[in-house]
């Protein structure tokens, strides 16, 4: 019986804690949560009612706001906290793992400051005691449907192949089937950049604009995904599996998409400000467009649609002027 430790308390967090204690191996789950009013919540009534109301969360699992008490002993440790406070909590948490603990990734963001991907965090923040075996849980899976018990397909992704196989196993049930893949960097920048996609995305339809525009957009911004992706190293075949193609529609079409959410508002004409102080929960593509471009300079990429939506985020552009700034740039090839 696999000992594991879930660090985020969140809607994914908390999702993965639901189907992991429905896999087909047992496991002994502990999930980490900022807010005593949650971790109470959970232990009473089985319920997250703030990040995944309506869902029963099984006996198996056990909460804290303690770090220590969700670290101890525990053989797998699975980070599902926002990009921008990743670095903090593994900080945190590294006094407390043994140094043969394996540390899966499942947020879909940049670093804002550094623009590094997750892994690079956790490989920088366990650094002083021990080299972190990791592995990058992506791909399209909304947390409610994960743990409602839908079926749901992820990428497990790591450069140890043995690793991948390993946790593949642990993790995989009855609605929850995962592949393997060794392309990390490919499967991280997928996961990041089809947040910001899903805000443009979200802005046409709260314009208002039909089935072309949507089609449109999504092709051009997988398109643009590649791009950015195979100039960093990622395998072109990782753009057209479940962490990029899969991933890049259900944030793009999917109503429970946080960041289509926050574009869709944006497209109606409400300020960002408004928008986020109504969610309870982050929408990861606000923060990683600016950190997308930062990589994007560094390599001489182009990537028109995740400028125009950094502009309508951060340099009051409307949603409108943004789309035409795209449709007016000069005519090439496909």
């Amino acid at each position: 019986m696999s000992k594991i430790a879930i660090l985020g308390g969140g809607s994914w967090g908390t999702g993965l804690s639901v189907v992991l204690a429905h896999s087909r191996r047992k496991h002994e789950i502990r999930i980490w949560v900022r807010e005593t009013s949650i971790v109470k919540s959970i232990q009473e009534n089985r319920e997250n009612p703030t990040y995944l109301p309506g869902i029963s969360i099984p006996d198996c699992v056990v909460s804290s706001n303690r770090l220590d008490e969700v670290l101890r002993d525990a053989q797998i440790v699975i980070g599902a906290v926002p990009s921008a406070h990743a670095r903090s909590v593994y900080l945190e948490a590294a006094p407390h793992l043994s140094t043969d603990t394996t540390v899966v990734s499942a947020t879909k963001g940049l670093e804002p400051a550094t623009h590094l991907r997750m892994s690079e965090v956790i490989a920088q923040a366990f650094a002083l005691r021990f080299i972190a075996r990791t592995a990058v849980l992506s791909g399209p899976s909304f947390a409610l449907e994960a743990a409602r018990g839908d079926p749901t397909a992820v990428v497990l992704a790591s450069q140890d192949r043995a690793l991948a196989a390993f946790l593949q196993e642990e993790f995989a049930g009855p609605t929850f089937r995962l592949y393997t893949n060794d392309d990390v960097l490919g499967v991280e920048l997928a996961g990041a950049m089809k947040n910001v996609m899903a805000i443009a995305a979200g802005a046409c339809q709260g314009l208002g604009l039909g089935a072309n525009s949507l089609a449109a957009l999504v092709t051009r911004g997988l398109a643009e995904m590649a791009r950015l992706i195979v100039s960093l190293g990622g395998k072109p075949e990782t753009l057209s599996g479940l962490a990029g193609l899969g991933d890049l529609v259900l944030t793009c079409y999917g109503t429970l998409s946080r960041n289509r959410h926050v574009g869709f508002e944006l497209g109606r004409g409400r300020p960002l400000e408004e928008i986020l102080g109504e969610m309870n929960m982050v929408a990861e593509g606000v923060g990683t467009a600016e950190a997308l471009l930062g990589l994007a300079r560094e390599r001489h990429i182009d990537l028109p649609i995740t400028e125009q939506v950094h502009s309508i985020l951060h340099l009051g552009n409307s949603p409108r002027d943004a789309i035409r700034a795209i449709m007016e740039r000069p005519l090439k090839r496909e």
